[in-house]
């Protein structure tokens, strides 16, 4: 009966230190979200911007930033938000050219570096951004990338736009053809995005 006893006062005994341990192990994971939530939204602050103050930046002429355009030389040349340059990432616009790491990452390192690079591709959902911003990490250059890409900024200028600027904003205004980054060839607009921390 002893033992009996003695070997329940000991299983009773490691299960509560187990216990204790677990939960103390366990701990930091039991209020992760709240760590991955704000990872989350520093990461999105860090890496996206905004359309709306990428087109108030056009808009303004402002010169702190640079924005590539990552399609095709052909899809580039057709047409272009304005002020963008071109380092492809695709050959064509059926062939990516992301094996070619030396001409991107080159092309990257050709840019100024006091400036804020900013690349955008083909598509919210497009991957090319993420890629050739992961590759240029790999080689200490850091990108921003557009919130939306090339189809929402042409064709759907009222799905990101304010409704109050559906009338007073024309996006045959911020795009350009041709082989130079060209300019915004609009009248200024007040735009309801504010600057700083909370701005679009």
């Amino acid at each position: 009966m002893r033992t009996y006893l003695f070997i329940l006062i000991i299983g009773l005994a490691a299960g509560l230190v187990g216990g204790v341990v677990s939960a103390t192990a366990l701990q930091p994971y039991l209020h992760n979200n709240e760590s991955l939530i704000r990872d989350f939204y520093r990461t999105e602050n860090a890496v996206h911007v905004s359309p709306h103050s990428l087109r108030k930046k056009i808009m303004e002429n402002k010169n702190d930033f640079i924005l590539v355009d990552l399609r095709s030389p052909q899809e580039y040349e057709k047409e272009h938000i304005a002020g963008a340059v071109n380092i492809a990432a695709y050959k064509d616009p059926d062939h990516s050219a992301y094996d070619e790491v030396d001409r991107i990452v080159s092309g990257f390192q050709a840019l100024q570096e006091d400036k804020t690079i900013i690349v955008y591709c083909y598509s919210m959902p497009c991957m090319t951004g993420r890629k050739i911003g992961q590759m240029l990490t790999e080689h200490d250059i850091y990108v921003q990338h557009l919130g939306i890409g090339w189809n929402e900024w042409r064709y759907f200028w009222n799905l990101w736009n304010h409704e109050v600027e559906w009338d007073k904003t024309k996006v045959e205004d911020y795009v350009v053809s041709g082989k130079e980054p060209g300019s915004f060839r609009g009248t200024p607009v007040i735009t309801p995005c504010t600057e700083g921390q909370f701005g679009c």
